[in-house]
């Protein structure tokens, strides 16, 4: 077989997997994969590495966003301590400004609960490899050897799971991953609420607008409220 060849049949096997399916019967997996999620955020030993998917998404929900309203992005870490920064290019102060600082929060949220919807919709396949691409690019923005660990670590499970996961594997690394979400978006919330910093979100957009950080931080209450909302109604239509 030459190489022309062999590289055709992977990529076609890889848009095979990446193709929406019908998603496996409700059973054992999902309780599995939703206690699983519920374990990581409880104790405080599996929280320490678990959060990083919730830093991760925070961060990259900064970048996101921050390119959607024009502005440039520079790159981003994660922390040791397993806090992040990003870095966006462009105005100093404005609507843009204020709209990527704010992202941080709710996007774990809002992450969650769209792959919540995804693993019992078919799209569980699908976007796993979503999101092995977007890790993979990246990378190119990680700036420290920490974040680039980080990064290669959560998408070589995402990738194994992505290729080898059989017909239960995606849909229930993406509900669990979806929970995780969720969950660790109220923690780290709660985390910001009751011993903010100056270079907190809050504190910044404070800084940026006039608005209190009390004021953006019942915001994001109200955005993490409804995103559980619409997850809670979800599972238990899935789960009856």
């Amino acid at each position: 077989m030459d190489i022309g060849t062999a590289l055709s049949e992977a990529l076609s096997g890889a848009w095979q997997r990446s193709l929406p399916a019908t998603p496996p019967e409700q059973g054992w997996w999902s309780l599995a994969a939703i206690a699983v999620a519920l374990a990581a955020v409880a104790v405080p030993t599996v929280w320490r590495f678990a959060r990083l998917a919730v830093t991760v998404v925070h961060e990259l929900g900064h970048a996101g966003v921050g390119i959607l309203v024009g502005r440039r992005f520079t790159g981003f870490v994660v922390s040791g301590d397993m806090s992040g920064h990003a870095v966006t290019v462009g105005r100093p102060t404005g609507p843009g400004r204020v709209l990527s600082a704010w992202a941080g929060y709710p996007m774990p949220a809002l992450v969650g609960a769209l792959l919540i919807q995804i693993a019992f919709g078919g799209w569980a396949r699908t976007a796993l490899a979503v999101a092995l691409v977007m890790l993979v690019v990246s990378l190119v923005f990680s700036r420290s050897l920490h974040t680039v660990v980080t990064v290669l670590v959560s998408a070589l499970i995402v990738g194994a799971v992505w290729w080898w996961g059989g017909a239960l594997g995606p849909g229930a690394l993406v509900l669990a991953l979806g929970v995780l979400l969720l969950l660790g978006a109220w923690r780290h919330l709660g985390t910001v609420m009751t011993g903010g910093r100056r270079q907190d979100d809050p504190q910044q957009l404070a800084q940026l607008t006039g608005v209190p950080a009390g004021a953006w931080n019942a915001g994001y209450v109200l955005v993490l409220a409804l995103c559980s909302w619409w997850a809670g109604a979800v599972l238990l239509r899935a789960l009856g």
